[in-house]
């Protein structure tokens, strides 16, 4: 499964599972873009991978950041075949009323509400408005999204419904993009140690009494062993072999479709 001279550009991946899934395309071949809002993750990451890759500042919420850039990219690489939508907002970004004691919801600010919206639902908006004019006809759309999407979250209402947008937005861009053979699917990761599992980790010790002795790491690590059917946390590779997948020949008549990477997690009813 090659990808080689592939040119793939991926928002939010200075760190973490954007990192991650740039790494797996690298492995395969593909010229890696790569956008995220700090300088020093990006020029880490691009120094790392094992292929030719750039690098960007950019807001992925942003149509004319996103478009500059792209631009950018295809004169220094020649084309554009996939676009990953992985920048979103988690860890101190998320507001602390999503993870309120007595209701989420009614403890959430409109402007709260509108800052998930704009960086986990927008990001996907903005960037694929701005790529899809400039994509090579049969490319690939991959956007991340979450088990949170799924089905209700009732700790994280506003990141819950941002995320069921990007499932929603993956399907209705899929039959749009079809007579040019632009596939557009979805992942959506389960139980990754992230910014945002660390300060939920947090927010759980400081509620729960029986916690109190254990730190973050480890508290994640507790609701991995119960809540995985197969045990495990699920990792940045796990989600790019299947993003790689996707965009892949052997994918050629896969679209619409929004699998979980989640050990099962889902099977048991949700988060």
């Amino acid at each position: 499964m090659s990808l080689k001279d592939k040119v793939v550009l991926m928002t939010g991946a200075g760190r973490g599972i954007g990192a991650g899934i740039a790494h797996c395309f690298a492995a395969k071949g593909a010229k890696i873009v790569i956008t995220d809002l700090d300088q020093e993750s990006i020029d880490a990451t691009v120094a790392s991978l094992s292929t030719e890759a750039i690098g960007f500042v950019a807001d992925a919420s942003s149509q004319v950041d996103m478009t500059r850039i792209i631009e950018e990219g295809i004169k220094k690489l020649g084309r554009l075949d996939v676009l990953v939508n992985n920048a979103g907002v988690g860890g101190p970004k998320i507001e602390f009323a999503e993870f309120a004691e007595k209701s989420s919801f009614l403890s959430m600010s409109d402007e709260g509400w509108d800052e998930q919206l704009r960086y986990n639902l927008r990001t996907t908006f903005s960037s694929s408005k701005a790529a899809i004019p400039l994509m090579s006809d049969g490319g690939s759309i991959v956007n991340i999204a979450s088990i949170a999407g799924l089905g209700p979250s009732v700790d994280l209402p506003a990141y819950g419904a941002a995320k069921a947008g990007v499932i929603h937005l993956t399907k209705s861009l899929a039959l749009e993009l079809s007579s040019r053979k632009i596939r557009v699917n979805c992942i959506c990761p389960g139980f990754l140690w992230t910014r945002a599992w660390e300060l939920l980790s947090t927010r759980m010790k400081e509620s729960r009494e029986e916690l109190a002795n254990m730190s973050p790491r480890q508290i994640f690590e507790m609701v991995v062993a119960q809540g995985v059917p197969l045990g495990g946390e699920q990792t940045p590779e796990d989600i790019g072999n299947l993003a790689v997948f996707y965009s892949s020949e052997e994918a050629r008549m896969i679209t619409g479709q929004a699998v979980a990477v989640d050990g099962g997690i889902t099977l048991k009813g949700g988060r």
